[in-house]
């Protein structure tokens, strides 16, 4: 018998990670590469086990991170992948559907639980068949005027997000990630709530493009020396 190894890494080794029942995958190597800007406050909706906000936190050490989950297994484990790797975000044990609260953020970031089927027997607290319009509203009502909203997504509901990020948000960005075959298998979306940016969509990446997964550069870094 393989026995699954202890620690993995993200980043070509920057982030550390202990395996859990939930492990992150390339989708939050991605999400954490889409913002735009450093900023001073972000809100990971469905942290999980903290992948996309370890791999944020390393490309903006500034940035103060909170984080949001259902299930108490998902924070513990995120818990345990801060002190692994010596960052401190602020842990938050409600669901986004009933969290009570009237603070805002300067970007907010979440990887939505899209997949619709049978609950994990392993994460019997996480979201399953979640109504996926609702989430992102919940999300985007967390974004400060002018602040930024990043989803990574599945291609096949993509349309489900664009049309509701776009009724409140411009500067909508959209950006496919190819896998093996020539059609789309993610889409990352950014917006900015409250603007009336034109909104552009990207070439696109292969899923497995190593400037992002291996080198750690931001898509900002990438467009900037293309730009150059």
């Amino acid at each position: 018998m393989i026995e699954k190894q202890e620690i993995f890494t993200l980043l070509n080794g920057a982030i550390k990670m202990r395996t859990s029942c939930y492990n992150p995958t390339s989708d939050a190597v991605w999400l954490a590469a889409l913002p735009c800007a450093e900023p001073e406050t972000v809100l990971d909706v469905g942290i999980g086990s903290g992948g996309v906000s370890l791999c944020l936190q390393h490309h903006f050490p500034n940035a103060k991170i909170t984080g949001i989950d259902l299930s108490p297994a998902m924070l513990n484990a995120c818990s345990d992948n801060m002190k692994l790797n010596k960052y401190q975000f602020d842990l938050i044990n409600e669901d986004i559907f009933t969290w009570s609260t009237e603070q805002t953020f300067d970007l907010v970031i979440t990887n939505p639980p899209y997949f619709v089927g049978t609950p994990s027997r392993s994460n019997p607290d996480a979201h399953h068949n979640a109504d996926l319009t609702r989430w992102i509203r919940r999300s985007l009502a967390r974004v400060k005027p002018r602040g930024y909203i990043c989803v990574v997504i599945d291609a096949a509901r993509m349309a489900e997000v664009v049309r509701i990020i776009a009724k409140s948000c411009g500067h909508v960005t959209i950006i496919p990630l190819f896998g093996t075959k020539q059609v789309a298998e993610r889409v990352l979306v950014r917006g900015r709530l409250g603007t009336n940016g034109a909104s552009v969509v990207h070439l696109g990446y292969p899923m497995n493009y190593d400037p992002i997964l291996r080198d750690g550069l931001t898509i900002e870094k990438i467009l900037s020396n293309i730009r150059a």
